[in-house]
């Protein structure tokens, strides 16, 4: 097993992260990342939560009325056993899914394009398709979802890895000797 994992500074990562090609085509996913159907919405922390409620008054002003009842009523975010996620509607759309052109958006990551904000979004949402899980330390894993196909074929195409298209969000989480570190051990 140890054989198909990197092993940076105690962080173990999957090698299909950098051997897999992805490249996400909104116009064939319409986002779908921030519209799968599950009980659980994307993983998120304390300090993520914090940094939201201090921007809700903003982010709720560009919200469609269907997402703010659900904000209002019910919070943000839950806790499902131990876990912080971000609430869905319906357990599909992200409270802070928006929609153009019928594709989903993060209207947080939209404000911070815009420059409303620092924030980009949660690191979990940022770092998709490569999934934390914590079994005595971190291990990232490439995880595969049917609504992403479009993004393997389009991988294919641009010649992008995940580990190349993810890279702002590995640098964000882990730093930038981090990355450059991985980068080198993956031969990129």
């Amino acid at each position: 097993m140890k054989d198909s994992f990197y092993d940076i500074d105690e962080v173990l990562i999957n090698k299909d992260i950098s051997d897999i090609k992805f490249t996400c085509d909104l116009n064939k996913c319409k986002g779908a990342c921030c519209t799968m159907e599950s009980e659980y919405g994307a993983p998120t922390d304390e300090e993520e939560i914090k940094i939201i409620e201090d921007m809700l008054d903003k982010i709720m002003e560009r919200l469609p009325e269907s997402n703010k009842r659900i904000i209002n009523d019910s919070g943000f975010w839950e806790d499902k056993d131990g876990d912080l996620m971000i609430s869905s509607i319906n357990n599909k759309d992200c409270v802070f899914a928006v929609y153009e052109h019928g594709v989903a958006k993060c209207i947080i990551e939209k404000m911070y394009f815009e420059g409303e904000t620092e924030f980009r979004k949660p690191i979990s949402c940022h770092l998709f398709p490569i999934r934390i899980a914590d079994f005595g330390g971190p291990i990232l894993r490439f995880e595969e979802y049917q609504e992403c196909k479009p993004a393997l074929s389009n991988g294919l195409v641009t010649g992008i890895s995940t580990l190349e298209f993810c890279k702002d969000a590995l640098i964000r989480k882990f730093g930038e000797g981090w990355y450059n570190k991985l980068v080198e051990l993956a031969g990129r």
